[in-house]
C-alpha cells in the first residue's frame, strides 16, 4: 500500500530543513451538557456511557458560534503567543467538516480577522477530523519549499449528531490553529517528520445537504480507527527509528477517551504519556481540532527537549503522524495567550432543551 511522506528534508541548496511550530492557540467554548443530561432525555444508562465513552461532558457552541468564529479566535490566540507580523503570513488553511458555507471559505474570513491579507493564499481543507493536521502538513510543504515564510494551519469544528444518535453524546466544539515555520530562533517545537497512512473506507459519512452524518457504529473501530492510526503511527516509527520509550508524550485523535487509551497500549505507549493530552472526557471530540487540542495541551506543559508523538484520525479513512521535539522558545511564549487547562475551566451547564437551541436542533417546519 502506498503511504504519504510529506516531510521536506533538504532545502534548494541541499542543507537540512527544519520546520516547526512558531506558536499556537486553542479555543473551546464555555458552554457544557453532560453525559446525564443527554441520556436522561433517551433513557439511555449515563454511567455505562460514561464508563464505556470516558466522556463525561462535551463542549457546546453558543448560538452565534460556528467553525469560522473558532477558528478565528483560536489564530488570534496563535498570533499573541507568536509576537511576529501577520503580513509574513503566507498561507491560512483550515480544516473543518463543519464549514458554516458550502461555498465561501472559512479561511478567507479568518485571515482578514488577523491582518494576514490580501498577499496570500487560502483554502479549506476537508477529510473528516484530520482535516487540520492535512493543513499542517501542507503548510510545512509551502514553508519547506520556500515558497512562503509562515503558514497557518486550523482544526476547528462545532461537530453534529443526530438527537439520540450514539455520536450525540461526544460531538463537541472546539479548534486548534498552528503558525507552522522555518527560522530555527522563532520555532517552539521541532516537527521532526510526519508520515500518512490512508484508505478508502467508508466507515463515517455525510453527504451534501444532510445535517446530519452517518456511521457504521460500533464496526467501524478496527477498520477504521485503529487500523489507520496504529499503521500511520508504525510507519513514522519505522521511518525515523524511533520507539515509543523514546517520547515523553504521546497525543491520539479522540473520538472518545477509550479509543486513544487503547492504541497507546496497542502501540507501546504508556497512560503518563497520553495523559496529559487527554482533553476529551472534559469538552468531547472536537473533531478537525481533537488531535490538535491535545497537541496544544500538551506543549502547555512541555519542557525544552521533550518529545511528543503524534497520530491524528480522519474517517474515510487516514491517519497522519507527527513526531515533534519541544524547543527552549516554548518557555518565551507559553503564557502569552491562555492554555487548555485555562480555556477550558470554569463552564457554563446547559440542559437538554438549551442545548437543542444551541445546536439548531430545533428547527421550524
Amino acid at each position: 500500500m502506498k503511504t504519504l511522506k510529506l516531510m521536506p528534508k533538504h532545502s534548494k541548496t541541499g542543507e537540512q530543513m527544519t520546520i516547526g511550530i512558531v506558536s499556537y492557540g486553542a479555543y473551546v467554548p464555555r458552554y457544557r451538557i453532560k453525559i446525564e443530561e443527554i441520556a436522561r432525555l433517551w433513557g439511555d444508562d449515563a454511567e455505562a456511557l460514561r464508563n464505556g465513552l470516558m466522556v463525561y461532558e462535551k463542549s457546546v457552541p453558543d448560538v452565534d458560534e460556528d467553525a469560522a468564529t473558532i477558528a478565528v479566535e483560536a489564530a488570534r490566540y496563535a498570533m499573541a503567543r507568536s509576537g511576529v507580523d501577520t503580513s509574513r503570513i503566507g498561507a491560512v488553511y483550515t480544516g473543518s467538516e463543519s464549514h458554516p458555507y458550502a461555498v465561501k471559505p472559512t479561511s478567507t474570513i479568518v485571515a482578514q480577522a488577523i491582518g494576514a491579507t490580501p498577499e496570500m493564499t487560502a483554502a479549506d481543507f476537508e477529510f473528516a477530523c484530520k482535516a487540520g493536521t492535512a493543513a499542517v502538513q501542507a503548510c510545512m510543504g509551502l514553508v519547506g519549499s520556500g515558497m512562503i515564510d509562515l503558514g497557518m494551519a486550523i482544526g476547528a469544528d462545532v461537530s453534529q449528531g443526530a438527537p439520540s444518535d450514539a455520536l450525540e453524546y461526544t460531538a463537541a466544539a472546539g479548534g486548534v490553529a498552528c503558525l507552522i515555520g522555518r527560522k530555527e530562533s522563532e520555532l517552539a517545537a521541532i516537527i521532526e517528520d510526519t508520515y500518512s497512512f490512508t484508505t478508502d473506507t467508508p466507515d463515517f459519512w455525510r453527504r451534501e445537504g444532510m445535517p446530519y452524518p452517518e456511521h457504521g457504529g460500533r464496526f467501524t473501530g478496527e477498520p477504521g480507527y485503529f487500523k489507520h492510526v496504529t499503521n500511520g503511527a508504525k510507519g513514522l516509527l519505522e521511518k525515523i527509528g524511533t520507539k515509543p520509550e523514546d517520547y515523553d508524550y504521546a497525543v491520539f485523535h479522540q473520538p472518545n477517551g477509550k479509543f486513544p487509551s487503547k492504541a497507546a497500549k496497542m502501540l507501546g505507549f504508556t497512560k503518563t504519556q497520553i495523559t496529559p493530552g487527554l482533553v476529551v472526557p472534559k469538552i468531547g471530540n472536537t473533531y478537525s481540532g481533537s488531535c490538535l487540542m491535545g497537541i496544544a495541551a500538551t506543549l502547555d506543559q512541555a519542557k525544552p527537549g521533550d518529545r511528543i508523538f503524534a497520530t491524528a484520525f480522519g474517517s474515510g479513512a487516514g491517519a497522519d503522524a507527527f513526531s515533534i521535539t519541544v524547543t527552549d522558545r516554548i518557555e518565551e511564549i507559553r503564557n502569552r495567550a491562555p492554555t487548555v487547562s485555562e480555556i477550558i475551566k470554569d463552564p457554563v451547564y446547559i440542559d437538554y432543551a438549551r442545548y437543542a437551541r444551541h445546536k439548531g436542533k430545533i428547527r421550524l417546519a
